[in-house]
């Protein structure tokens, strides 16, 4: 019997974010981990380049790009729900757990080690640190370009996010901030015009 393992991953595309809130464009899984992983690695680099770090910055990417993973089979848990109180949020993780357990059950025997990291990564690691701050970031760039489209739906998320993001103290994200979002409120024209070659 064959593996089933990316036949799930696929199914990402499938599954709506910020399911309780009235959005104007979309998210799925898929497109929010592939910002996660992009974002992770480029923080990594920085904390190389700029802080002395020496994170695997493709290791954090790949990381970035299974971390949601688990929520094929559990959903996208809105946050307020999964926060609620300390019972759900005990009871949830469990659940995350056994979901990650699940799916490198899936994988063929001599390929579970090596994704078991990425599966089910060590959470109280400086990698997944970075890939958390990533995901953050992620949300919080969605919060912007709902509030962007008129949607005040996404107010009170937005400044939440902000306050947690800045509460993990890390300084990769701040310098992510600092030199990126601007960008993200400007049209394409503005974006490409900065860079054409005189």
């Amino acid at each position: 019997m064959g593996s089933h393992f990316f036949a799930l991953f696929s199914r990402m595309k499938y599954i709506d974010r910020w399911a309780l809130m009235r959005n104007t464009d979309k998210e799925s899984l898929s497109q929010h981990s592939l910002d996660v992983a992009a974002i992770a690695h480029a923080l990594a680099l920085i904390g190389n380049k700029r802080l002395g770090k020496s994170y695997n910055s493709d290791r954090i990417a790949v990381i970035g790009m299974y971390h949601d993973m688990p929520e094929i089979i559990t959903g996208d848990m809105p946050t307020p729900v999964k926060y609620y109180n300390d019972e759900i949020r005990t009871a949830f993780g469990s659940i995350e757990k056994a979901a990650q357990k699940s799916l490198l059950l899936t994988l063929p025997e001599d390929l579970r080690e090596e994704y078991e990291g990425f599966v089910v990564p060590d959470e109280k690691s400086e990698e997944y640190r970075l890939v958390k701050a990533a995901d953050k970031i992620s949300a919080l760039l969605k919060c912007l370009l709902e509030e962007r489209s008129g949607n005040t739906e996404f107010i009170k998320a937005r400044e939440s996010t902000e306050r947690s993001l800045h509460a993990m103290n890390c300084e990769e994200a701040e310098i992510f901030l600092g030199e990126y979002l601007e960008s993200f409120s400007l049209v394409l024209d503005s974006v490409l015009g900065d860079n054409k070659e005189s």
